[in-house]
């Protein structure tokens, strides 16, 4: 570039050497102990939300387990396998590993069985442990250098044996109280260990470290960078260069930034998008500059922006944002652009995709209300399965004494029926309240629905009702869990008949879903359908409409294509039928 003819060097060369030396130093001394503070706080305060995450998994694992124990030993009489329960509560990927040991340190039951009789904790004071009641923790490296987190607690699954003798009156002849005693005696100075891999929240937690002293370090910059371009404006070649200088710098900056970044000017023109914002919206940042916000950004994200006023000034807010079809969690924060007398220079907006939040979070809330059901279905199979073992043999007893007169034998199968009902409603509970595990493969689908729609021919024809199947697919392949997703289709065929008394057509149409690269599932009924009021219940557990329902065909429905990473829908107009969609990835 060409210097400026009325500018003469000499006196830019003495502009920039009056520039005191204090003013970098004190801007160190001001801005770096301040940014410091803030960066190790941060990175502290991260620390602690790990560690306090952790804790608190292992404490509800340590009560889960515990809770599983009372039942285990209600159920069985005391007799239980603690070494399988371990193994099974053991099972999930984030635990490395679950074990009891007495007040020696020898291992008594471990998820390894390989462990059992070697010691663990020797470095602890045990019995100290075993008087205390609360969870305590800590942190350690194994052998390979792997580091756990391990929570311990004095074992006790909170059960006396005067406890486990009411809940078995009916089976009191089949086991010994001293047998009793003596296992609860022994539980009471056993001490519960859980390791838990400690390598994804660690990875995080560098991560939110590493994008912490960024920040810091780039504010530090900005802050600095700012006070020494109060004193470079005393020359118009030097504030150029300078400003130059920094615009680069900051775009470098932003252009690289993890957050997605975009501005607008007051003409609500797009003046710069970094490729963060771009891969958010799935939009080239090159293509846009320059055009109308309206036309590019989401509805529902330019109105958010469209309605920030002078007087808030800043707006922070979480929405799910449809893009290309897809409703996308983001966080949004918007605030105004001033210049120095108070005229607006256009917009800035901040956007994070929350996707890995918002699937961290359903799986939170699913795992609680999976513990919860658990619970629920512990103490049902517990209460209501025992008792029915008695109903069913006294009926079936009386049957036999009876079977002479109709009318008294008809009375004792219609008890054995309700007996077998209720346990059907138990054994529904208890496998809503399991994780679901699925185990894929390549099958072709044709095949695979016209064996499913064999189990339902006969109870058609019975009722009159018209099957049809209509394919729009080339490849029909798709990579699923057979048993899982037959359950599910069966489920949903008993629904449509019943909902067809008078006859009519059940339709079962699959395609491939380009857009979302996976198959739908299509299963289309001319029944009674559903009351608008009704349908946001429908996958509730004991949500039903008939009368011998049980509410739970559907919940179990909703949790398996859950697991298979798809999703349901469902439509229906009363008189006219119901249609539920199900979509599964390919993937």
């Amino acid at each position: 570039m060409q210097k400026p003819s009325h500018i003469e060097t000499p006196f830019k060369n003495r502009m920039l050497t009056n520039v005191p030396p204090w003013i970098f130093i004190g801007a160190v001394i001001v801005l770096f102990p301040i940014f410091a503070f803030i960066t190790i706080n941060n990175i502290n305060r991260q620390k602690e939300n790990s560690i306090r995450l952790l804790f608190e998994k292992g404490a509800a694992l340590i009560r889960a387990f515990e809770a599983g124990t009372k039942t285990g030993m209600m159920m069985h009489g005391g007799d239980f396998q603690l070494q399988q329960l371990l193994m099974e509560t053991a099972q999930q990927p984030d635990i490395l590993y679950l074990l009891v040991t007495d007040k020696t340190g020898r291992i008594r039951a471990h998820n390894k069985p390989s462990y059992i009789g070697k010691f663990h904790g020797k470095d602890l004071d045990l019995v100290e442990i075993l008087n205390l009641s609360e969870v305590k923790w800590r942190q350690i490296s194994m052998d390979n250098g792997e580091k756990v987190f391990e929570t311990f607690r004095k074992f006790r699954p909170n059960l006396s044996p005067t406890n486990m003798h009411r809940g078995h009156m009916m089976r009191r002849q089949m086991f010994q109280p001293e047998t009793n005693n003596r296992n609860f005696d022994e539980m009471s100075g056993m001490i519960i260990f859980v390791g838990l891999d400690m390598s994804s929240i660690e990875s995080a937690r560098l991560s939110d470290a590493r994008h912490t002293i960024v920040m810091a370090v780039i504010l530090l910059l900005v802050g600095f960078s700012g006070i020494i371009l109060l004193f470079l404006t005393q020359s118009y070649r030097t504030a150029r260069t300078s400003l130059y200088r920094i615009k680069a710098f900051s775009d470098n900056i932003v252009e690289n930034m993890p957050i997605g970044i975009l501005t607008t000017d007051p003409q609500k023109k797009i003046v710069s998008m970094n490729n963060a914002a771009g891969n958010i919206l799935c939009v080239s940042g090159k293509d846009i500059i320059g055009k109308d916000a309206k036309q590019i950004l989401p509805n529902k994200l330019y109105d958010k922006i469209e309605n920030l006023n002078d007087e808030e000034g800043f707006v922070e807010e979480e929405i799910d944002c449809p893009i290309r079809g897809i409703k996308i969690p983001i966080e949004l924060n918007t605030t105004l652009l001033n210049d120095e007398s108070g005229g607006s220079l256009g917009k800035v907006i901040l956007l994070k995709d929350l996707s890995e939040v918002s699937e961290l979070r359903k799986e939170i809330a699913r795992s609680q209300r999976l513990a919860s059901v658990g619970r629920l279905a512990a103490g049902v199979a517990h209460e209501i399965r025992n008792p029915l073992s008695s109903i069913k043999g006294f009926a079936t007893y009386f049957k036999e004494r009876y079977d002479k007169k109709a009318e008294d034998e008809n009375i004792a199968n219609v008890m054995v029926q309700e007996v077998d009902r209720l346990n059907r409603v138990v054994s529904q509970l208890l496998e809503f309240s399991k994780p679901i595990t699925i185990t894929k493969k390549s099958i072709r689908m044709k095949p695979f629905i016209e064996d499913s729609l064999k189990m339902i021919e006969q109870q058609a024809a019975e009722k009159k009702i018209n099957i049809q199947t209509i394919y729009l697919f080339e490849e029909d392949k798709a990579l699923l869990d057979t048993d899982r997703l037959s359950q599910v289709l069966l489920n949903l065929y008993l629904n449509a008949l019943e909902s067809m008394e008078k006859g009519g057509r059940l339709t079962v149409e699959v395609k491939k879903d380009e857009e979302r690269n996976g198959i739908s599932v299509v299963i289309s009924d001319t029944g009674t359908g559903i009351n608008e009021h009704n349908l946001g219940n429908i996958f509730d557990p004991y949500f039903t409409t008939k009368p011998t329902g049980t509410g739970i065909g559907l919940a179990i429905v909703h949790n398996i294509i859950e697991a298979h990473n798809g999703s349901i829908q469902v439509s229906s107009s009363l008189g006219k039928g119901t249609r539920v969609t199900l979509f599964l990835p390919e993937t």
